[in-house]
This record gives structure tokens, sequence and C-alpha cells, in this order.
């Protein structure tokens, strides 16, 4: 064979090997939303091409010569908040499979293994020989059995009907709800043909739906063609819309063509709307207007109080301008330990500086000079900077509901020679 024909060989073998790995990865927009169990697959959703990747968030799939999913990459950002069972809260999920286990575990973007959004470190699922997942167990990084940030040590499914059954365990094999903030025991999944969780139930012992505190006996999701959960409702055991225990009874959920989520209703029982909001998407971000002439002002007011407060003894005045989480520090230096350290004073400790540590009139000069000067400011965050006979300062200054507070001060003595010791 002559080299031109082994170089083509060569040539068409690297373009197939290229097509080939590119086939290996899928890019989506988003992943399917998931409120009811980690028994429902990952699905992505809203694929889209590398190109387009390359210039918005998105999620990588990464599949084996097998067509199983060995790595998941988390470019998604700017998002409104998820569902705990829908996120996983790392940069990049590792699928490895074992007989019939799957193994998920967690890392950030240097590989270093952290966890995930559950708060556990590896995943480990088992199936049976149909290929039905039939249990869950979390552990740490040294395979020991561990709780999720729900309680939560192991799940277990099983087939009833046309239902999934699920339980929940905690290290010491109690059953557990299905979260925290949901009273749900054993539960009933129902799956549509597509594969999507279209209702779950609250199950007693002779797996009956049954009410829990609140009334609701099960709830029912609705997706789109394109995957986006769009509507949930919720039942009695009779199959009658109830309210939840958010005092709702059915949501709907708003999307634009690119499937970010635009908006969110609830409504009671006879579909009267209760509330709607805005959900303001990863498209683009609006920045703030400049901040207004009074709000500048304010700035300045609020920053020159302290400094009047411990002047004049005003103890009101230095309440009005600092916050109760007020964070104030110094760089200090420990003889004993022979090196630097922060020093802090509380928020208590300055209401009573301002009523009697300038008692004496000699702490500052007759006529003290107070100089302000705003640094840069953003709609309800701004960065001063605070100049006396005493002190140079630096303030984070915070507007909540409505009223400009000092939350963070970092000072030094003027003195450049008195920081030092």
């Amino acid at each position: 064979m002559n080299r031109h024909i082994i170089s083509l060989v060569i040539l068409c073998f690297c373009f197939g090997l290229q097509a080939q790995n590119q086939k290996r990865k899928k890019h989506f927009r988003h992943i399917r939303y998931n409120h009811v169990s980690l028994h429902v697959p990952l699905m992505g959703i809203y694929p889209i091409s590398q190109q387009e990747a390359d210039s918005t968030s998105h999620y990588v799939f990464i599949y084996n010569d097998k067509k199983q999913l060995v790595e998941i990459e988390n470019h998604h950002y700017n998002t409104q908040r998820q569902h705990p069972l829908t996120t996983f809260g790392a940069y990049r999920i590792v699928f490895t499979y074992n007989g019939n286990q799957e193994t998920r575990t967690f890392q950030d973007p240097n590989g270093k293994y952290v966890t995930n959004d559950r708060g556990v470190y590896k995943e480990v699922y088992t199936k049976n020989k149909n290929g039905f997942i039939t249990d869950l167990n979390f552990y740490d990084l040294e395979d020991n059995p561990m709780l999720s940030n729900w309680n939560i040590s192991r799940y277990h499914w099983k087939k009833y009907k046309k239902m999934v059954i699920e339980n929940r365990y905690n290290l010491e094999g109690s059953t557990v709800n299905i979260s925290p903030y949901f009273e749900f025991g054993t539960t009933g999944i129902v799956y549509n043909k597509k594969g999507f969780p279209k209702a779950n139930y609250n199950l007693d012992k002779n797996l009956k739906p049954v009410e829990n505190a609140s009334g609701v006996a099960s709830y029912h999701d609705t997706y789109d063609e394109n995957g986006n959960h769009i509507k949930y409702e919720y039942h009695d055991k009779d199959d009658n819309l109830t309210i939840n225990q958010w005092g709702f009874s059915i949501g709907e959920k708003k999307y634009d063509a690119k499937g970010n989520q635009t908006g969110r209703a609830v409504y009671d029982v006879d579909n009267n709307l209760l509330n709607e909001r805005i959900d303001f998407s990863n498209v683009y971000t609006k920045m703030a207007s400049p901040i207004s002439k009074e709000d500048s002002t304010e700035i300045k007011r609020i920053a020159l109080g302290y400094l009047i407060a411990l002047q004049q003894l005003k103890p009101k005045l230095m309440e009005e301008v600092m916050h109760q989480q007020l964070a104030k520090r110094t760089i200090g230096y420990d003889f004993r330990e022979k090196k630097e350290t922060i020093r802090e004073t509380t928020h208590e400790q300055m209401l009573k500086f301002a009523e009697s540590w300038n008692k004496s009139g000699a702490k500052f000069p007759t006529n003290p000079k107070n100089h302000v000067t705003i640094l840069d400011a953003y709609q309800k965050a701004a960065s001063v900077k605070l100049v006396s006979d005493n002190w140079v300062e630096y303030l984070h200054l915070a507007k909540v509901n409505g009223q400009w507070k000092i939350i963070n001060l970092l000072w030094l003595y003027k003195d450049s020679r008195k920081n030092n010791y």
C-alpha cells in the first residue's frame, strides 16, 4: 500500500473518530424539572449545538460507546432557584457502572470531590435483573453510609400495579418523609407514557391514598412537549382539588421560547388567581440606574452620623445608622502569638460607646474634621471612605427596607505608625 493511500486511511480514521466523539456529547439548555423523586431519571431538555452552547449557559451530557451516560458538566449559570431534586450542585457528575450498580460522584472544576445539593458525596443506584431501579444509598468518601440534608440515607422502590412505591430511611432504618417540609410517608409515583411523572400519592399501609396533616393526598404534574413543567395541582384522597400547606391548590408556570421560566401563578380550588410573579431569566441582565441625589445625600448623612454619634454622645443616632448585624473590624496585633489579628467591635458595644466614650469631650478636637467620599454605589449597596482626625475607615452601607444602614466597617488609625502595633 503506497503512502498516499495510508495517509488517506489515517485521515479518514481520524475524521471518523472525531465524528464518533462528537456524537458522544449532547448539549442542553436545561435539566428537566423534578420535585417528585430521585427515581425520576435525569433528562436534558432543549437540545442545542456546540456553537450555541459556546454563547449560553447549558449542560453537557457525555456518553460512552455503550451509550451509557458517564458525565454531566454543569455550565448553567444565572438561573432562577431550582428544586433540590432537579439540581445537583456541582460542576460535574461522574457516572460509573459495576454490574447492576450505578455510582454518581460530584466534582468541582478542579476535579475535587464535593457534596451535591443533597449534601452527600456519593449516590449508588441498584437495579434488578429487569433494569428497574430498586435502591439508592448515600455514602461519604470512605464509603460509609451517610445522611442527606433531608435526613435520608436510603431510598427503596418497588412496582405495585401502575405505581412505583417509594420509601425513605435514615441511618437507623426508620422511615422518613419525602422532605422536611412536606409530609408524605410511603409514596406512589405514576409515570405517563413518555416517562414523565404525572402524579405522586401519599399512601397508607394498604397502599391507598391518604391525606397528610394539610389535607393533601396527591399532587399532579403536567409537562409540555418541550419537557417544561407547566402545571401542578394538589388533591385530597377523593381526587378533588384541595389547598396545600402554602395556601394554594394549582400552580402554573410560563416559559419563553428557550425554556427559561418567565412567570408563575397560583390559584385556589375554584381556579381563582391568588398570586402571580415574574421570574427573570438569564436571557439578559438589566443593570440598575445610578443612585439618586437623595440616596447620595442619605448615604453621606448615615456615614457621618456614626462619627457624630461618637463625638456628640448620641446613642439614638448610632442606633439609627448602624445595622444590627454590623461587622466592625480593625487589624490589631497579638503579642502572645506574635502576629497580626482581627479585632472586632459589636453593634451593642457601639451603642455603649455613643453613650460614654467621649464623655470627657477630649477624644476629638473642638472642631472635628470629618470627610466622607462615596467610592461606589449600586442600587441598594454603597462603598464609602470616611476620614476623620482619628481614623481612616471603609464602610459598606446597605439599603434595607428603604433605609440606609452601615453593615460593614473596617478602620485603621489615621496616624499610620499606630497601625504597626
